[in-house]
């Protein structure tokens, strides 16, 4: 098995997913008692939106580098960032790491594309849902990402940093985030909707409406689970 380094604290809710995330499905796996190793760098989220916010890009690609080659120095034999809104300099910071660098963008894309989904709605942060880095991806292989109106990606933004990133959960911003995936679907006839924050899944935690929400968490982590037992 190979040792799995983890850039976490993007949020801190999420970071708790993926340590019990990759242990559950790794169980559901192999047999016995075996874990596999794991190496947590928990960064500080502030920072991350500080320098997302300020459009600092050489200065994050450099922090999160200097996080990467911490998890290398530490044992890790690969690593991920268990957080989208980073992926904007994935490649940058890929470019720079002695280790294999495994995508949330990319394993989710693959994940699309195995269920022949055309036309996907992307919720994220501001930062996720304004850049370009889902849609690079998705657009090479053919499928079109569509993102919500202005107002409604400044509330789901608002929501995300205000409450769900603090582990609030209001039956009301779930309806709420739902009314906007429900007018995606009569507006803009989407196939699927990217829950393209790793926080997402715990307010949205099933398919709705007759099309699947992609838990960008989950499928990451299956990913890790893969890549960790040499699948």
């Amino acid at each position: 098995m190979k040792k799995i380094g983890i850039i976490g604290g993007l949020g801190p809710e999420s970071t708790i997913d993926y340590y019990k995330g990759i242990i559950n499905v790794f169980r559901q796996r192999e047999v016995g008692l075996a874990t596999p190793e794991i190496i947590i760098y928990s960064a500080d989220v502030s920072r991350l939106l500080e320098l997302v916010e300020a459009k600092d890009w050489n200065n994050l690609v450099d922090w999160l580098a200097k996080r990467v080659i911490a998890l290398h120095s530490a044992g890790a034999e690969f690593a991920v960032i268990g957080s989208n809104t980073p992926h904007i300099v994935f490649d940058e910071v890929k470019s720079r790491s002695p280790i294999p660098m495994l995508s949330i963008v990319d394993e989710t894309c693959k994940r699309a594309l195995s269920m022949k989904l055309r036309k996907l709605g992307l919720i994220g942060t501001k930062f996720t849902m304004e850049s370009d880095f889902f849609q690079k991806a998705f657009h090479n292989v053919g499928i079109s990402i569509i993102v919500p109106m202005k107002d409604e990606q400044q509330y789901i933004h608002n929501k995300l940093i205000s409450e769900i990133e603090f582990g609030i959960i209001k039956n009301s911003t779930r309806q709420e985030l739902l009314s906007i995936a429900k007018r995606m679907i009569d507006e803009d006839s989407i196939d699927g909707l990217i829950l393209g924050c790793t926080e997402l899944p715990m307010i949205l935690d099933k398919d709705e409406y007759g099309i699947p929400f992609l838990n960008t968490t989950a499928i990451h982590i299956d990913s890790i689970v893969d890549y960790c037992i040499g699948n």
